[in-house]
């Protein structure tokens, strides 16, 4: 750790793209931003868990992968150079005299800001592992609980395990690349939206992917690598499936993690805001996106950016009472365009 925190006008803690979007909004008024996420890369749920799912409520964008998003912001946001402290989480915050906050992160970096911005969404969320024997031995070779890349799945037999969205949502999507699919859940019935679990039967029924009602109990490989995985239906016995790659689905565990301790006035895990500035309880701290909470409010992406709109202007005005602020249309705005470098 150096003896010096870095200093910064902004910090965000999470990346996702409603983080990413209060960088622009922010690098418009000429402040700087740095960015603390627990995940190994910017993106948040839209890079984690359906980066090749189409978003069709994006607005001027009729139909967009969660990645696209992603990757478009990070190109929207590349004039302001931005800061990424990556595989990390926000944990204790602490404010000086000067009303300046110093945050340290989980692995040592501190930072100094004016401004705090919790933008983490539903909050720092890791993939519920289920209970299989010697499932650690396979993790980094042989089973994935997210979809990052579909072609690495292309002429596979895959295993699918899981009866909500996340698991019918990449069954219809891997089935015309996947050389194989068995489809795993401990019941009949899925959690899932009607039409998926028409599409998923209707596939079932044409014998396009196989369905075993029951649960995985064995797991059988070399060197981390699987073969096959025994199944157990729950009609009695055992199945062997050969296997490339098992993909369990069974659900995230999510946390607020240390911002839980922060002292912010929460509601089910929700941070309550002015939804006039989104403005928490404590001076300085602001909280947007999925994370926040107040009257009227609709879990959206787009409701996420104008959120951040409106935080880094109300915030601007917070920690920079002294400073002019340069407002209007990037069309017009001459200051804006030479931050924009256009």
């Amino acid at each position: 750790m150096s003896d010096e925190p870095i200093k910064t006008d902004m910090i965000i803690v999470g990346a996702g793209p409603v983080g990413l979007f209060a960088v622009f909004e922010a690098g418009l008024l000429g402040l700087k931003c740095h960015l603390i996420d627990n995940l190994d890369r910017p993106g948040g749920q839209c890079t984690e868990l359906y980066p090749e799912k189409p978003i069709y409520d994006i607005p001027a964008r009729p139909k967009v992968t969660g990645q696209q998003l992603v990757d478009d912001l990070m190109e929207q946001i590349s004039p302001f150079d931005a800061q990424f402290h990556l595989s990390q989480q926000a944990e204790s915050l602490t404010q000086l005299d000067c009303g300046d906050w110093i945050m340290e992160t989980t692995a040592g970096v501190e930072l100094q800001a004016p401004i705090i911005v919790v933008a983490a969404g539903a909050g720092s969320f890791v993939p519920k592992k289920p209970p299989y024997k010697d499932i650690d031995l396979y993790e980094e070779n042989s089973i994935d609980y997210a979809v990052h890349k579909m072609e690495k799945y292309r002429d596979k037999e895959l295993i699918i395990v899981g009866g909500g969205d996340s698991a019918l949502d990449w069954v219809m999507a891997l089935q015309p690349i996947a050389k194989k699919i068995t489809l795993v859940h401990r019941r009949e019935g899925f959690r899932a939206a009607p039409d998926s679990v028409s599409q998923v039967k209707q596939m079932v029924a044409d014998d396009k992917i196989d369905f075993v009602i029951g649960n995985v109990k064995e797991l059988i490989g070399e060197d981390g690598v699987l073969n096959s995985v025994g199944i157990d239906p729950i009609d009695g016995g055992r199945i062997h499936v050969n296997c490339d790659y098992l993909m369990p689905f069974v659900g995230l565990k999510i946390s607020l993690g240390p911002i839980a301790h922060w002292g912010l006035n929460l509601n089910k895990k929700h941070i309550m805001v002015d939804h006039e500035t989104f403005a928490t309880d404590v001076d300085g701290i602001y909280a947007i996106g999925d994370v926040c909470s107040y009257p009227g409010k609709i879990k959206l992406i787009l409701t996420g950016f104008y959120e951040a709109a409106v935080m880094c202007h109300s915030s601007f005005k917070y920690a920079f009472p002294d400073r002019k602020m340069a407002t209007g249309y990037t069309t017009t705005n001459t200051a804006i365009q030479e931050r924009l470098g256009v």
